[in-house]
């Protein structure tokens, strides 16, 4: 397919896509990014955030939680911590998690010496984009 791009994103437990699409957008570490078919090779490290997957009038969202980005010869590979299509992600699980890491913040701010302030940040932004993806953010 002449105008058509292969996506995959793989984590260390599964293939969570592998499919011919038009365009796919990437939480880049300097700024979110699209690749469509053609682009030039492109190596990028992602952050936590939301890729967006075109196919026709079809868009999926995906939560990633950082990782590496590869394009190449009309495929574009993700190799990421983690990453979950927003039908896949536990709504309740989120909110639960969300609120950890919002309570283990608190804790951290107000002086407790054995929370890890970098690790609460990051699991809140991990809760918060599998919210948005799902749309409950």
């Amino acid at each position: 397919m002449a105008n058509k791009l292969l996506l995959e994103v793989v984590t260390p437990t599964k293939l969570v896509i592998s499919s011919d699409v038009d365009l796919a957008t990437a939480p880049g570490e300097d700024g979110e990014f699209g690749v469509m078919a053609n682009h030039a090779p492109l190596l990028a490290s992602l952050k936590i955030g939301e890729m967006r997957v075109n196919d026709g009038s079809n868009t999926t969202k995906i939560a990633v939680s950082g990782g590496f980005c590869e394009v190449s010869n009309n495929k574009m590979t993700v190799l990421a911590e983690a990453a979950e299509k927003s039908d896949d992600i536990d709504v309740d699980r989120a909110l639960k998690a969300k609120e950890r890491a919002e309570k283990r913040l608190q804790e951290a701010k107000s002086g407790r010496e054995d929370i890890d302030e970098a690790r609460a940040q990051a699991a809140l932004q991990r809760a918060l984009v599998r919210l948005k993806v799902t749309g409950r953010a």
